[in-house]
């Protein structure tokens, strides 16, 4: 008798927030959808309509908001419509913000739990394990992998490639520059890297610029801008390829980080630059352009990267990595790849050398 095939549900994770006071009480986690709405439509009966309440249920979810906090969160004018509170924008910040910063750590558990589901079904998959730096179109990938079980684990490009090396992961997947290069990268790489002895299999390549509110109010244009005195900058964290990316730029521009404010302020994902410039608690800071789209932004483009993935040269041909090499070069991957701003899939499933690669 032939054992009969399981097919896990995929689970996913999401950071949820829930406000409660001395007394135990606690109200209604759904303004924050409700924050947003109103935020992009201007109007209490759009957002009603776009999260299909009554206008009724909406203005007592609001109500019961405001009183919990003792002060208004939206405010109605006639003939003018809805706007934010600043209290109401900082909590829909500080929502939006807080899934951008623990958004790699919630997916990487997510793809652990998935892996534990799939440990005991009758039917088993073969098994992919990524380590990467967190992107947008890498991300896309657990949506494309019928024929093999992934097991996505988001690392620093460092953390990435010493898993690598170690054998504790098939495939090691980051970005790297086409045009601007920073002697620290360069090292880090050929501490890890031999000659002859990896493969790239080509994926995307990818925006990086200035993230500035919508307008750009502050008429940024350019990084030797960041020296105004009235232009406050965002950072990445020191392990990241961004940052040495950012400080890379700055060198070349001869612009002297000590002299731009909010150098030393850092945050860990591109969405949670972009959060932050959006809330206006920075002006400007860089990422990829998918991130500003989606927080309203406009991008100043300042260069362009690959983000490729990386495995030993046997690895090849082992029938998960076949199996990812033949998602990626299917049309379906590819449109969705297209759908992110100054996202291409260039080459996309291409094998080559690394050396090929490298821009240096």
């Amino acid at each position: 008798m032939q054992n009969k095939i399981v097919i896990a549900k995929r689970i996913y994770i999401k950071a949820a927030w829930k406000f409660y006071d001395d007394n135990g009480e606690n109200v209604d986690p759904r303004i924050f959808a409700l924050l947003n709405a109103i935020h992009e439509s201007g109007k209490l009966t759009k957002a009603a309509a776009e999260l299909g309440m009554s206008y009724r249920h909406v203005w007592n979810i609001l109500k019961k908001w405001t009183d919990f906090f003792g002060s208004e969160l939206v405010e109605l004018q006639k003939g003018k419509g809805a706007t934010l509170t600043p209290l109401g924008e900082k909590l829909l910040w500080a929502e939006q913000l807080v899934n951008a910063r623990f958004e790699p750590q919630l997916n990487s558990l997510a793809s652990e739990l998935n892996l534990e589901i799939q440990k005991n079904l009758t039917f088993k998959e073969p098994l992919l394990r990524i380590a990467a730096s967190h992107g947008y179109a890498v991300a896309l990938l657990p949506e494309f992998t019928n024929k093999f079980k992934l097991n996505l684990q988001y690392k620093s490009a460092e953390e990435s490639l010493q898993a690598l090396t170690k054998g504790e992961c098939d495939i090691a997947a980051f970005h790297l520059p086409t045009d601007i290069v920073n002697q620290t990268l360069v090292d880090m790489h050929n501490k890890y890297f031999k000659p002859d002895t990896y493969k790239v299999i080509r994926f995307v390549t990818r925006q990086q610029g200035l993230m500035v509110k919508k307008g750009n109010p502050k008429g940024i244009q350019k990084i030797e801008d960041l020296l105004r005195g009235n232009i406050k900058f965002i950072n990445r964290q020191d392990n990241s390829g961004t940052r040495l990316l950012i400080e890379e730029i700055f060198r070349r521009a001869s612009v002297d980080f000590r002299q731009v404010a909010g150098f030393n302020e850092v945050e860990f994902t591109h969405s949670a630059i972009a959060a932050y410039v959006a809330s206006g608690m920075a002006d400007t800071g860089i990422g990829v352009e998918t991130a500003a789209r989606q927080f309203g932004l406009d991008f100043i483009p300042l260069t362009t990267e690959n983000y490729v993935l990386v495995c030993h040269h046997k690895s090849v041909k082992k029938f998960a990595v076949q199996q990812l090499i033949a998602e990626l070069k299917t049309e379906k991957f590819q449109q969705s790849v297209m759908t992110l701003a100054g996202y291409k899939p260039v080459c996309c499933g291409d094998v080559c050398k690394l050396e090929d690669i490298l821009p240096w």
